[in-house]
């Protein structure tokens, strides 16, 4: 018997009581004058939203919207997988598994949803819909508070496929999504038929840089540059997760300002965050995170994830060459992948660089997303060869 249950956020009021405490009592730094976003988080901009979060936010409002969505919990292996399954209007809609990154959730994938599960409703074609399932990686959001590297996750993944009653399916995902994504594609082809990705891993310095392009060489030169400015929060959650989890559980204006920071850098916001998302959708982002106190357990994710590449014999399997057809999304606000890159990665078959969009592109440009990967999904089952 299946072990599926029907699952509705449901915050308890001391919770929400206890972070307008904290909030009230948030203990700000001292700021370098005019210090922007050039030091980090922006001092200005997180007093403001502090403000907002505390005086205007409706976390209620909220909870509702996404408790308008097919919520679902399951218990596979012991653990709790959160998860949302919403069925396509379509007469043969095919099932598409979404997974997110960090550090966002399965909030991510909420604007595209009706898209893709009604698009008839949407100025699509109603028999291009999918059966849509978003789950929570454990140790994030809803699901269990367990950190995993993403071998093992994609194993969870299939699991809660086949128990859905999906033999074959599609996949597409960002961030640690495409990590996961790619390991299902490689650890069950004969389910998984097609996968979607707006990033497909970067180089390591591991490689012969003989045998790479200059395309390539480029790209090594733009990743080697970007870890040094950029990289700090993955090499310390790959590291010391415990000791940073502390403060950020503790202190939701600073579990805002270490998630927002990645919002504002890796989004196409030219500058303004609020070009990109609403002070709403950042905060929803954060209070699941808060709500459910995994910001530790998504943080330590990258430890297990280092461990596994470096310490298990042939590293992961998500690092492996991805035979299945795939499609490739580039947003104009992430790394500059080459093609030739793309293709030492996986089975490319359909490669484009975006106008617009950034990271969480399916917050940011939904719309641009979602035709992005119907084109690729619809043009792989007109093309069956």
């Amino acid at each position: 018997m299946s072990s599926i249950q029907p699952f509705t956020i449901n915050v308890p009021q001391s919770d929400l009581d206890d972070l307008q405490s904290r909030l009230k009592a948030t203990r700000f730094t001292d700021e370098p004058d005019q210090a922007g976003w050039n030091y980090g988080m922006n001092p200005s901009y997180l007093r403001e939203l502090v403000d907002y979060w505390q005086h205007r936010y409706d976390w209620r409002q909220q909870e509702a919207a996404l408790n308008r969505l097919p919520q679902f919990k399951i218990d596979i292996d012991g653990l709790t997988i959160h998860f949302l399954h919403v069925k396509g209007s379509g007469p043969s809609s095919r099932p598409l598994l979404l997974t997110h990154g960090w550090p966002d959730s399965f909030y991510r994938f909420c604007k595209v949803i009706p898209l893709l599960t009604d698009p008839g409703s949407h100025g699509g074609e109603p028999a291009e819909s999918f059966d849509v399932i978003v789950p929570s990686i454990p140790g994030f959001g809803f699901s269990s508070r367990v950190a995993m590297n993403t071998d093992k996750v994609a194993e969870l993944f299939q699991k809660l496929m086949n128990e859905l009653g999906y033999r074959e399916y599609l996949a597409a995902g960002g961030d640690l999504g495409s990590t996961i994504t790619k390991s299902l594609a490689v650890q069950f082809p004969e389910s998984v038929k097609a996968i979607h990705l707006t990033d497909v891993g970067y180089p390591t310095g591991f490689e012969d840089w003989s045998t790479m392009s200059p395309a390539e060489q480029e790209f090594g030169k733009f990743i080697q540059h970007w870890w040094y400015t950029e990289g700090a929060y993955n090499m310390i959650q790959s590291t010391k997760p415990q000791t940073l989890g502390y403060g950020l559980n503790d202190s939701p204006a600073g579990l805002a300002a270490w998630i927002l920071e990645k919002f504002y850098t890796w989004s196409d916001c030219k500058g303004n965050i609020e070009n990109s998302f609403t002070k709403d959708e950042l905060i929803t982002n954060i209070m699941i995170y808060w709500v459910t106190q995994t910001i530790n357990t998504s943080a330590r994710a990258y430890l297990e994830e280092a461990r596994a590449v470096y310490t298990q014999p042939g590293g992961l399997r998500s690092g492996r060459h991805v035979g299945v057809p795939t499609g490739v999304a580039i947003f104009p606000a992430e790394a500059p992948v080459p093609r030739e890159w793309a293709d030492r990665k996986v089975n490319v078959q359909r490669f484009t660089k975006m106008q617009e969009g950034g990271h969480f592109a399916t917050l940011e440009k939904p719309g641009l997303w979602v035709g992005e990967i119907r084109a690729f999904f619809v043009s792989l089952s007109s093309n069956p060869s």
